[in-house]
């Protein structure tokens, strides 16, 4: 799924537009995009750029080289991996609390990079985004295969209190709670090509996609799988004047709902558009695709649907619905959304963290073949293979030869230099071409 937005020129989407916009032309976010085809709301986040490369050489928790060390740091930074493997954080996992950081899996060698936590008391979320601003982490597994002491307290990704983000191509299991979570005043976020799955009853939930909000957000879900959740496959409780948008996804094996629409904050203005609601062996009957939760309603929602499919023998969408039905998107679309059947085909070939491990592959299999089921326990961690990192002799993050071969000088870090004036860094225009050939399978 390559949506090439590039140079992300058009208006910007500004708080408040709830009933703006048509149905069919796509106002994607302005400035700069962080890495080439990045989009939705998050699409502007700076991450890393301009600023340090840092190297993690190391799977231990924490000291020089490790992930840790280059999350505590200040100022903008870009995390490159030298090291494939699991990262167990044996004491509380860090919180990325300071701005301007890039996490870039896609450079580790081999079999990339899982993250994960020790259990017991400070079995706590692996990836917690706190406070922060222009966040982007791309190509990471995180695994929760141990269990943690406080359940609440147990995501697998978080985002609270913070603007500006992209999680793209990671892949989450067996998580206590939420697979992935926003929290409080959160904005401008893009959670995009990645698998929630497996989630551990009784607290299975996919998508927990904002908790407590104080005020308006803007928020796009693109792209993704859902497998194996009981509900919250995406639950959405954003306050009027939002722009929440659900586009292009697969939901698959949802047990009680699939999409949660709620109105305890006043009431979400949403679009779903182009998803993929399939049932799986844990869902019912009575099961719900698009529901609405009018429990302690405070006003109604505004519901977009358009082109969504729907697969098995369920409730495809509540009679609730009909009263928060709106005839165009509440806002713009960010993105021109594939059609489903499409979408589908696209979804199932390139979410997740790449190289994908044996769980992905299994996820994307049970999906295809509609087998597979909501788990009790959490499972094992694949190692990931070995390998030794690309040569980078000047330690700017790039891979020599692909330097010498696009302009760059292997000799002299220039990752910020731009060796062919097509307006994209260098770094940048290396860390997509790696991602796009991990997920094309001729690399790593």
């Amino acid at each position: 799924m390559r949506w090439l937005l590039a140079g992300i020129i058009l208006p910007v989407v500004m708080a408040g537009c709830s009933g703006a916009g048509s149905e069919s032309r796509a106002q994607p976010v302005k400035g700069e995009p962080a890495f080439p085809g990045a989009m939705g709301y998050g699409a502007a986040a700076k991450g890393g750029r301009g600023g340090r490369i840092v190297a993690v050489d190391t799977l231990a928790d924490s000291g020089p080289g490790s992930l840790r060390a280059c999350i505590d740091a200040s100022g903008p930074r870009v995390c490159v991996f030298r090291v494939s493997g699991v990262i167990r954080f044996t004491s509380r996992p860090p919180v990325i609390a300071n701005p301007w950081l890039t996490i870039a899996g896609q450079t580790a060698p081999g079999g990339g990079i899982v993250i994960t936590h020790a259990g017991g008391a400070e079995g706590r979320t692996p990836i917690l985004i706190k406070n922060t601003h222009d966040i982007v982490i791309r190509h990471i597994r995180v695994r929760n295969d141990r269990t943690g002491t406080h359940r609440g307290s147990e995501d697998s990704f978080t985002i609270e209190n913070s603007r500006q983000v992209i999680i793209d191509h990671v892949s989450a299991s067996w998580a206590r709670d939420e697979l992935i979570n926003g929290y409080g005043d959160n904005d401008w976020i893009t959670i995009s090509n990645s698998i929630f799955a497996e989630g551990i009853p009784k607290h299975d939930k996919c998508a927990l996609l904002a908790s407590d909000p104080r005020g308006p957000q803007h928020l796009s879900f693109i792209g993704n799988i859902c497998a194996h959740n009981g509900d919250r496959n995406p639950d959405l409780n954003f306050p009027p004047g939002s722009c929440a948008e659900v586009i292009n996804n697969i939901l698959y094996n949802g047990q009680s709902e699939f999409a949660e629409i709620w109105e305890s904050f006043g009431g979400v203005p949403v679009s779903l558009v182009g998803n993929s609601f399939i049932a799986g062996r844990n869902t019912r009957p009575d099961t719900v695709g698009v529901a609405r939760n009018v429990m302690g309603s405070k006003g109604i929602a505004k519901v977009y649907l358009a082109d969504n499919r729907f697969d098995g023998d369920f409730v495809h969408i509540s009679p609730l619905i009909e009263q928060a039905k709106v005839d165009k998107p509440p806002c713009p679309a960010t993105i021109a959304a594939e059609p489903a059947d499409a979408a589908y085909e696209s979804v199932l070939g390139e979410a997740g963290a790449f190289p994908r491990d044996s769980f992905d592959r299994r996820i994307v299999h049970q999906v295809r073949e509609r087998k597979g089921h909501i788990v009790k326990q959490p499972g094992l961690i694949d190692e990931p293979a070995p390998a030794a990192p690309y040569p980078d002799a000047d330690g700017d993050g790039m891979d020599d030869r692909w330097e010498a071969q696009h302009g760059a000088d292997p000799r002299k870090a220039d990752p910020w230099g731009d060796a062919d004036g097509d307006g994209v860094a260098n770094l940048d225009q290396y860390l997509d071409q790696r991602s796009r050939d991990l997920i094309d399978g001729s690399a790593g």
